[in-house]
């Protein structure tokens, strides 16, 4: 019989997922509902012939606490690799010499001090402007009214970081992880992500990536232990309406509606947008079109040799932003398979394939000239049109709070105001938030638990 403990979720992203695990670990029963054929939102992998292919490459960092901690419960924390201290090899098709970026056991900022003062993209003159900024940066009120209005490339120029400064540190960080160009980002969401991940905590921007398929890694792992669990997990169920019902609701799919006391949205803004009560939130109708989406593409080469020694490398004054060496997640037997990651792709997610080949591959080559001697046995992209949403000024009013003005209905999504940029760790924050939502309801009396 339906009660006071039932609780749908609807979305089975990680937000969903996560809202998912919490809510069945503190003992409500819970039904999670996505439109998809699996689970795991856009960190999802397939296959291609014999080849295991993630959809795009995906990274955390050690100050990612939460979504560490989504691993260590879904039991696949031996399945991730981390490193012991931040190192990243940046080369550039403008200089012949390679630089690294890789800190030391000194307390922030001066753990990256040693690797600054030797970087050798960048001129002495570059190097202490840069430093400069860091420090303006370490030191800037994100919270302060009038940041988030105020485009990222702005301040950078007001800084005086040039173009090549900002291609080959600044944009290192800030592309990959906020999917955004300065002059199209938020200045507060841009000080977020280097004053927690650069300059604060020397430890806080090691990286991690998964060592085994995406899939596996989240989809698969999140399947097995909701299972576990005892939660009703549906997927090809797409959520048409959620009704208030007599201070209850019913969520309605094509083919059954489900009863519950409490509801978690775990889905993108437009979607959200759909689905929500007019009355549920204050911001005016059309909000999610002003969170509007950011692509990212990924390139994928598969090649008859190895050219790349690391499991990453990382790119300067090129396209090329990152590449992650991913033939043994992949299943490869024989070769290297590379996977080239570019995101804020507006420039390419329209692109044809022979289009990208012919204008990628000589980027890649100057970054990696042992490919001049290799057989590409394969090239294809994978797209996402609708990666995430784009923190440009003022997009913050925007990202809706976990509570609605609809008691028992409560919103999660990478999206949302977690205080992160859409990543892995700010969705799992927003479930980690919408679960606690849900559990902080205060009990009805009357109503069979």
């Amino acid at each position: 019989m339906p009660g006071e403990r039932d609780v749908t979720v609807i979305g089975g992203g990680l937000a969903g997922i996560t809202a998912a695990i919490r809510l069945a670990d503190a003992g409500r029963r819970v039904t999670l509902l996505e439109s998809k054929p699996r689970l795991g939102g856009l960190t999802y992998s397939f296959q291609r012939g014999d080849l295991t292919v993630d959809n795009g490459q995906h990274v955390f960092l050690r100050c990612c606490t939460a979504y560490r901690a989504l691993l260590d419960r879904l039991g696949v924390t031996d399945q991730v690799e981390l490193q012991p201290r931040l190192d990243i090899r940046v080369r550039s098709p403008r200089s012949a010499t390679e630089a690294r970026l890789r800190r030391t056991g000194l307390p922030a900022p001066l753990h990256l001090s040693g690797s600054i003062a030797r970087y050798r993209l960048l001129s002495v003159s570059q190097r202490l402007r840069l430093v400069r900024a860091a420090l303006a940066m370490k030191r800037l009120d994100r919270d302060r009214a009038g940041v988030d209005e105020r485009s990222f490339g702005d301040w950078l120029r007001e800084h005086k970081q040039d173009q090549t400064t900002i291609d080959a540190m600044w944009d290192l960080v800030g592309v990959a992880t906020l999917n955004a160009k300065p002059d199209r980002t938020s200045l507060a969401a841009a000080a977020m992500v280097f004053q927690v991940g650069l300059l604060t905590d020397a430890s806080a921007a090691d990286i991690g990536w998964a060592a085994v398929p995406l899939q596996r890694l989240h989809g698969e792992a999140a399947a097995a232990l909701l299972d576990q669990l005892g939660v009703e997990v549906r997927t090809n169920a797409t959520v048409t309406a959620i009704d208030p019902v007599g201070g209850r609701f019913v969520v309605r799919t094509a083919d059954l509606d489900f009863d519950s006391d409490s509801v978690v949205v775990a889905v993108p803004p437009a979607a959200a947008e759909n689905l929500l009560p007019t009355t549920a939130l204050s911001t005016e109708p059309g909000w999610s079109a002003r969170l509007p989406d950011s692509p990212i593409i990924n390139v994928h080469v598969i090649l008859d040799r190895t050219v790349l020694r690391d499991p990453f490398l990382a790119g300067a004054g090129t396209p090329i932003q990152w590449v992650f060496d991913r033939t043994a997640t992949s299943g490869l037997a024989d070769g290297q398979y590379l996977a080239v990651s570019v995101s804020a792709a507006d420039d390419f997610i329209d692109t044809p394939v022979a289009t990208l080949r012919e204008q990628l591959l000589p980027e890649l080559i100057a970054l990696l000239p042992a490919m001049g001697e290799a057989h590409i046995k394969d090239f294809f992209v994978t797209r996402e049109r609708h990666a995430t949403f784009r923190p440009e000024p003022g997009t913050r009013r925007y990202r809706a709070r976990t509570n609605t003005h609809v008691p028992g209905l409560f919103l999660a999504g990478a999206w949302t105001d977690t205080g992160w940029p859409a990543t892995m760790e700010g969705a799992v924050r927003s479930g980690d938030a919408a679960a606690a939502a849900v559990l902080a309801r205060p009990v009805r009396t009357g109503v069979a638990a």
